[in-house]
């Protein structure tokens, strides 16, 4: 008996993702719905849709794509560390100051 059901949950999962994978581009819709409906806010909601739109039209990237490009290292980090160290060393020998 449980074995039949489990059976008929996954053939119904089945269906429902191989008729669903061409919805892709409705996907975006999912995240201000789960924030409605975990808030409650539709003020919040709509506030949180607009943005992400209004960002991704500026910038031609998606918010989560800013954040990645914002973390990810940069090499020009190492160059501006290395100089900056320099000048505080010579400042510091300026000074007659160690560390």
């Amino acid at each position: 008996m449980k074995t039949l059901i489990i059976l008929k949950k996954t053939i119904v999962l089945i269906f429902i993702l191989s008729f669903l994978t061409s919805c892709a581009q409705n996907a975006a819709l999912l995240g201000p719905i789960y924030t409605y409906g975990s808030t409650g806010s539709a003020l919040q909601t709509g506030l949180t849709y607009g943005s992400n739109k209004v960002i991704t039209k500026v910038t031609g990237k998606s918010a989560g794509d800013n954040v990645k490009e914002i973390l990810e290292p940069n090499t020009n980090d190492d160059a501006l560390r290395k100089l900056l160290k320099a000048r505080i060393n010579k400042a510091r020998k300026q000074l007659n100051l160690k560390k």
